[in-house]
């Protein structure tokens, strides 16, 4: 292997065990114990859909695999591909990191079970959604590791038409639950990027 292709083979190795971590933490996780649904909004059923199409244009709009997404020096590249790898490993952590702290409240689609408690605390304090955070920053490193930049730029327009129907339809449900609380909330905490979004 040339050094030409040591930074894209590693990055792309770093982004598809994190791919694959983000799987087990979705399908194959051991889940608690089902809680009683109390109400649910179908509409968000668009956004998972637009996410996961999303998903589809960053890894099926690619450049040649093993090479890097621009003509760049070694360092800017080295730098690149070490962003790269920290995004996608970052990004499946806050994901578990959000999932463990919601608990059995979890849920894919949008809805709220009988007790549902408003989340404020660990990835919670930094945005109101931090799956969908984890979601964009995989996205994002996908991108960075294969996708064409043309390929990247439509596949996050298409996430973020995604990631807004579903917080609308959340946090919908969040504020007939909440009042007052979530409002509060909200305005302390961004939805999904601090200081865009």
């Amino acid at each position: 292997m040339t050094s030409l292709e040591f930074w894209p083979t590693l990055v792309l190795a770093i982004v598809g065990a994190s791919w694959f971590v983000f799987g087990i933490l979705f399908f194959a996780r051991r889940k608690p114990p089902a809680a009683p649904e109390s109400k649910r909004v179908r509409t968000a059923i668009f956004g998972i859909a637009l996410q996961g199409a999303s998903y589809g244009i960053a890894w099926s709009v690619h450049r040649p695999f093993f090479s890097p997404i621009a003509a760049l020096s070694k360092p800017l590249e080295i730098g690149l591909a070490a962003f790269t790898m920290l995004v996608a490993v970052g990004s499946v952590w806050f994901v578990s990191s959000a999932i463990r702290t919601l608990g059995k409240q979890w849920s894919l689609g949008a809805r709220l079970i009988e007790g549902h408690k408003l989340i404020t605390d660990g990835p919670y304090r930094l945005v109101r959604n931090p799956i969908y955070t984890g979601m964009f920053g995989l996205l994002l490193a996908t991108g960075l590791a294969i996708s064409h930049w043309i390929g990247l730029a439509i596949a996050i327009i298409v996430f973020a038409l995604g990631t807004v129907i579903r917080v609308r339809s959340e946090e919908k449900l969040l504020r007939g639950a909440f009042g007052a609380e979530f409002d509060s909330y909200a305005r302390r905490v961004p939805a999904v990027i601090p200081f865009l979004f």
